[in-house]
C-alpha cells in the first residue's frame, strides 16, 4: 500500500460518503430560492469531498509513474475508482435535474467499453494509454461535474439563470453535448486503433469452434 494506492483507496472513500452526503441533502427550497443553512453546509462538504477525489484522481497515476510505483492492485483499483467517481457524481447529477440521464448513459456506456477493451488488450501483454483525445475527455468531465456541483450548491441556477438573452440551461446542454461528442470520439478511437484485440480474439475463437 504504497501513496499512490492509499490515494486510489481514498478516492472510493471519498466518493461513497459523497453519496451517502449527496442523497440526503435534501432537495426543498425556500419560496425565494434559498435554501435552509443545514442543506447548504451538507451540499457543501459534500461538494468539496467530490472535489478533492477528483484531486486524487489526477494525483495518484501521477505519482505512481513518478516515483516507478506501478502495481498490480494500482492496476485494477485506479481505473476502476475513476468508473466509480464517474458513475456516483453524475448519477446524482441527474437525481438533482442538473443533466439528463441520456448523457450519463452514453459516457458511463463508453467508459466501461473502453475498460473492457484495455482488460482484453492487457491479456495480450497489450497496454493501452489514453491519448490526447483521453485526456481532454477526462478533463472536461471533470469541468462538467465541477460545473454542475457549483450549481447545486447554489452559486448559481442552471435553470432559470438568462446571460444575454439566452438560458443557462440552453448554453449548458450545448456544453454536455460537446462533452458526449468528445467521449464518444475518443472511444470509436480506441476501438478502431486497437481492433486487432478484439478481431484477432473473435477468429481464433472461430478456429477453436
Amino acid at each position: 500500500m504504497n501513496l499512490p494506492n492509499i490515494l486510489t483507496v481514498g478516492r472510493m472513500v471519498l466518493v461513497m460518503i459523497f453519496v451517502v452526503l449527496a442523497a440526503n441533502a435534501g432537495k426543498v427550497f425556500f419560496p425565494d430560492g434559498s435554501m435552509p443553512d443545514r442543506v447548504l453546509a451538507i451540499r457543501m462538504t459534500a461538494y468539496v469531498l467530490a472535489i478533492l477525489a477528483g484531486v486524487t484522481d489526477l494525483l495518484d497515476g501521477y505519482l505512481a509513474r513518478k516515483w516507478n510505483q506501478i502495481t498490480d492492485f494500482g492496476a485494477l483499483m485506479d481505473p476502476l475508482a475513476d468508473k466509480v467517481f464517474i458513475t456516483a457524481t453524475m448519477l446524482m447529477a441527474v437525481e438533482y435535474r442538473l443533466m439528463p440521464a441520456w448523457i450519463v448513459v452514453l459516457v458511463i456506456s463508453r467508459e466501461f467499453m473502453v475498460t473492457g477493451l484495455r482488460t482484453l488488450a492487457a491479456k495480450r501483454g497489450i497496454v493501452i494509454s489514453a491519448d490526447r483525445w483521453g485526456k481532454l475527455k477526462t478533463f472536461l468531465q471533470m469541468l462538467m461535474l465541477a460545473l454542475a456541483g457549483a450549481s447545486w450548491v447554489g452559486w448559481f441556477d442552471l435553470h432559470h439563470t438568462v446571460v444575454a438573452g439566452i438560458r443557462l440551461w440552453s448554453i449548458w446542454m450545448v456544453f454536455l453535448t460537446g462533452i458526449v461528442a468528445v467521449t464518444v470520439f475518443s472511444g470509436v478511437g480506441y476501438f478502431v486503433r486497437y481492433r486487432g484485440v478484439f478481431m484477432k480474439t473473435a477468429a481464433q475463437g472461430d478456429r477453436q469452434s
